[in-house]
């Protein structure tokens, strides 16, 4: 494994990933959470329900603002992983799937999220070799993570 900076790691063979299993990484930068950026992934799925996007209406719901939708935080896992680790091995990297998502805190517009990552099982397989790393994502001033995910990334030799 070669370190390209003081926080992005490099696995460059499937031995440096399988030497890192356990091992957290990170967190990473924070990243703000716009209403616009909100508003964009509104668009695209179709998922436009207050609680997102009616500024209005939601200052007097549950959160007192408008929230990220929890798939928005999930689509943001390749940007934040980016910023911790590279799998530099095989010919391509494909999402796989997730083993298990929960959001346990909203993350408000606005406001900052970060992640942490941790390589929990590296396994080969007939098509390639299956990697499974338990992300928690942590929102600026919250006791509880925005989300904790376990994702699988098929390397495919």
């Amino acid at each position: 494994m070669k370190k390209a900076n003081s926080a992005l790691r490099i696995f460059d063979s499937l031995d440096s990933i399988r030497n890192c299993l356990g091992e957290k990484i990170g967190p990473g930068p924070w990243v703000t959470i716009e209403q616009d950026r909100i508003d964009l992934f509104a668009d695209v799925t179709g998922d436009r329900q207050w609680i997102h996007c009616d500024r209005e209406r939601a200052v007097s719901g549950p959160y007192g603002a408008t929230i990220a939708h929890g798939y928005l935080t999930l689509s943001l896992l390749p940007k934040l992983a980016a910023e911790l680790y590279t799998v530099a091995v095989g010919s391509a990297r494909v999402n796989y799937g997730s083993n298990k998502v929960r959001f346990p805190a909203p993350v408000r517009a606005g406001h900052r999220i970060r992640a942490s990552a941790t390589p929990v099982e590296c396994r080969a397989a007939d098509p390639g070799t299956f990697l499974s790393v338990r992300f928690e994502v942590e929102v600026e001033g919250s006791d509880k993570p925005a989300m904790v995910a376990e994702t699988v990334t098929l390397i495919v030799p």
